[in-house]
């Protein structure tokens, strides 16, 4: 067999089988322990591979559940968003698409420390991730038209973002407070030295009523 035809069985878009699987998992192990370093990779894109996180933060491969804890949060390590707004598992030597309905994390607990311009906000997301809001971390608030509602991300690294699970969104607003931004009073909420918008004053009065 030669060598091309080795790497193409053992690619990641072949990745449909245990062997195939395997191959996938031992790459993304090679990688290296905790968040690889994807950003400074420049591997050959090799596909789309059957894989997909779902809005409440459940991977799925071949439209089952990854159960293992510990293989998701492998694969999540390899994770990187680009700018074309599409998700890719990357190694050094290939990168593939995956599908991801909302954020590829969920923020499911928060620690507070501190209080007012010393507030200190920390996320810990499903898989694991540890991240203070602020300088680099920021939070944005997006409203839901649908229902009209309010989810809360916080970027974790490079382009990727944990949605705020909703019994620590209740939690997040507790710390918020009404600032003046730019002239105008904005319920906000602090952490890190920032001030994060969450929505007019008004329109939480107007919610509140």
């Amino acid at each position: 067999m030669t060598e091309s035809v080795e790497h193409r069985e053992q690619s990641l878009t072949g990745a449909t089988e245990a062997r195939g699987l395997e191959a996938l998992i031992s790459r993304a192990a090679r990688a290296g322990k905790g968040p690889a370093p994807v950003e400074r990779w420049n591997p050959d894109f090799c596909g789309d591979l059957d894989m997909e996180i779902k809005a409440d933060g459940t991977w799925f491969y071949l439209g089952t559940p990854i159960g293992r804890m510990p293989l998701v949060q492998l694969f999540s390590s390899v994770l990187r968003k680009d700018a074309d707004g599409r998700t890719y598992l990357v190694t050094p030597v290939e990168r593939v698409g995956i599908r991801v309905a909302d954020a590829p994390f969920i923020a499911v607990e928060m620690d507070v420390s501190g209080t007012g311009e010393g507030q200190v906000i920390t996320f810990r997301t499903n898989v694991g991730d540890v991240v203070t809001a602020g300088a680099g971390h920021p939070l944005r608030f997006v409203d839901e038209d649908a229902t009209g509602g309010l989810k809360p991300y916080v970027l974790v690294r490079g382009r990727l973002e944990a949605l705020v699970a909703r019994p620590v969104m209740y939690e997040l607003v507790e710390h918020g407070e009404e600032i003046d931004i730019d002239g105008k009073a904005m319920f906000a909420v602090r952490s890190g030295g920032e001030v994060y918008p969450i929505m007019p004053a008004e329109k939480l009065e107007r919610l509140s009523a």
